[in-house]
């Protein structure tokens, strides 16, 4: 496909193929370009403003930027939408943070993408579990359970990295889930706060 690419036509060929975020590889994939070119052509559109360099080696149209979850599930793998974000997804919280939160098993990570933060919490492996894919439009993204999101959330409370938020809105959530899910921590800590709540 490859002759001399112009931005409205790379445009319609990502949108046509439902590619919203994009690495140099997948570009080459779609576009038949050589790699030199490939970061000749990258570099000139984000200096331009017709792309948007999300972090190191992965790109995104700017007048078509995914939805911010799709975003924070790509942006650092591997990941969920969890905390305080996922909790004000599910009206936890009664209010929406301004940072986008997740979990991670990578090392704990902040990202700024177009004046939005995006945070990484590590936790580890067998406590990575407990998530689901949630699709809203032609939109799909990672998001802990309700349950499982407050127990992460509270694990870092447990911690003292996070604090204790007293609007949280828990009633309807199951019981038995958020134990089984905080054994996975195995922090005596965490079970004390869950015995309050």
């Amino acid at each position: 496909m490859y002759t001399l690419l112009k931005s409205f036509i790379v445009r319609e060929e990502l949108l046509k193929r439902r590619i919203k975020i994009f690495t140099p590889s997948e570009f080459n994939q779609v576009f038949a370009v050589p790699a030199s070119k490939t970061k000749r052509y990258l570099g000139k559109w984000v200096k331009e403003g017709f792309l948007i360099r999300l972090r190191q080696g992965l790109y995104a149209i700017k007048s078509d930027l995914p939805r911010e979850e799709e975003i924070a599930n790509r942006l650092y793998k591997p990941s969920y939408l969890s905390f305080e974000y996922a909790l004000a997804f599910y009206n936890i919280l009664p209010e929406m943070p301004y940072v986008v939160t997740s979990t991670t098993t990578k090392p704990t990570r902040n990202f700024n993408i177009a004046t939005k933060p995006f945070s990484y919490m590590k936790i580890k492996q067998n406590a990575y579990t407990g998530y689901l894919l949630t699709k809203i439009g032609d939109s799909s993204f990672l998001i802990a359970e309700p349950e499982k999101a407050l127990v992460d959330y509270l694990y870092f409370v447990a911690l003292s990295k996070k604090p204790f938020n007293e609007r949280l809105i828990t009633k309807n959530l199951n019981k038995e889930k958020i134990i089984n899910y905080s054994k996975l921590f195995d922090r005596p800590a965490l079970s004390e706060i869950i015995k309050k709540i």
